[in-house]
């Protein structure tokens, strides 16, 4: 089945509203129609209530028809003398069975087409991409500014656009900011914004993780709070924590944190509670730390194409730490639950001789 955020987009493509990415969207979605009932399905639906609506009994169509036989008879008429004026008789018959539903279908084409493209002038139409999880997707906005959403994302916008560049964002993305001195680019989220003119940067803000991370690349970017006093400005090669009402300013290696984007899992000396949630939202899994003791444990890796086994397996060839992986559990409705990992923290030698 279509979810609402599908026929939403099939919507704007129709009214001649939808953004490139909703276009590009839309059509790859029928192109691959044979793949997708839900999709043939909703366009049966919409037929099916369209011809509920008008009815084809109403739709005068003798003009058209007559017309159609005046020129088959003239047609017949010059050419009665030729070999094939039997042909021309029969088509004559078969036109007036063919044209009529076609004509038909045409009319409710049209009106289904008119009825759809209404659109008052001025309206704000809201636009949304979303990545589901365990998995990457790359969005251009309608003003140049392209980028990616990270796995479980979201960024919605509303056009028209260039003359208003908000976009509210729940997850991680990395932009990419095409420059407007004098219409700057926003980017929303829970009671905080992040004001840039042009610049290359990565936003980290999941609102059900409860903090925001912003790391620069190049330009200039500024975060305003509704709790904090002032605005925060970042330089290239910053990166700002703001948790619990407090902000942490860090120089940091932003190719790190934009290797996403290129399919790569990167850590650079990250504690394990960081690590836990990436690997999470990468694998789409449930990543239980079952000793607090490993929240004093860093990790460094890169992982491309690598498997969560893979991962974790090196893990524990690094550190003290070991893991195990719940198989996945059917749900009353039919779905599944989750993978469950946990990681614990092996026992040493010393205290093993010790409990000896």
């Amino acid at each position: 089945m279509l979810n609402q955020i599908d026929i939403d987009r099939i919507e704007h493509y129709v009214c001649g509203v939808a953004d490139e990415s909703e276009g590009a969207y839309v059509e790859a979605l029928f192109s691959r129609k044979q793949e997708n009932p839900g999709l043939l399905n909703h366009l049966e639906k919409d037929w099916e209530n369209e011809l509920q609506q008008c009815n084809p009994a109403n739709v005068d169509l003798n003009h058209l028809l007559d017309h159609i036989h005046r020129l088959i008879r003239n047609r017949e008429h010059n050419q009665r003398k030729s070999p094939v004026h039997r042909f021309i008789r029969l088509y004559s018959k078969v036109a007036a069975i063919l044209l009529l539903p076609l004509f038909i279908a045409g009319a409710l084409t049209y009106g289904y087409l008119r009825k759809s493209t209404i659109v008052t002038a001025g309206q704000m139409v809201s636009s949304e991409i979303h990545a589901p999880y365990g998995a990457r997707v790359s969005f251009n906005l309608p003003d140049g500014t392209t980028g990616w959403l990270n796995s479980g994302s979201s960024l919605t916008y509303t056009l028209p656009f260039n003359n208003n560049r908000k976009v509210s964002l729940d997850g991680e993305a990395w932009f990419d900011v095409v420059h407007n001195e004098k219409n700057p680019f926003s980017i929303c989220t829970d009671n905080s914004t992040v004001k840039v003119l042009g610049t290359s940067f990565n936003v980290s803000a999941y609102r059900r993780e409860h903090y925001i991370e912003v790391v620069l690349q190049q330009g200039k970017v500024e975060f305003y709070h509704n709790n904090l006093p002032e605005k925060v400005i970042l330089s290239p090669s910053q990166k700002m924590v703001f948790k619990d009402g407090k902000v942490d300013l860090s120089m940091t290696d932003p190719s790190k944190y934009k290797a996403w984007t290129d399919g790569k899992l990167v850590f650079r000396g990250d504690n394990m509670e960081d690590v836990a949630r990436r690997i999470e939202r990468w694998y789409n899994v449930k990543v239980i730390l079952a000793d607090q003791d490993l929240e004093k444990y860093s990790f460094r890796g890169t992982f491309e194409d690598d498997s969560l086994e893979e991962v974790l397996r090196l893990l524990s060839l690094t550190s003290p730490i070991g893991y195990t992986i719940a198989p996945r559990v059917m749900k009353s409705d039919g779905t599944f639950e989750k993978e469950i990992v946990t990681l614990y923290k092996k026992a040493n030698k010393n205290n093993k001789n010790q409990e000896k």
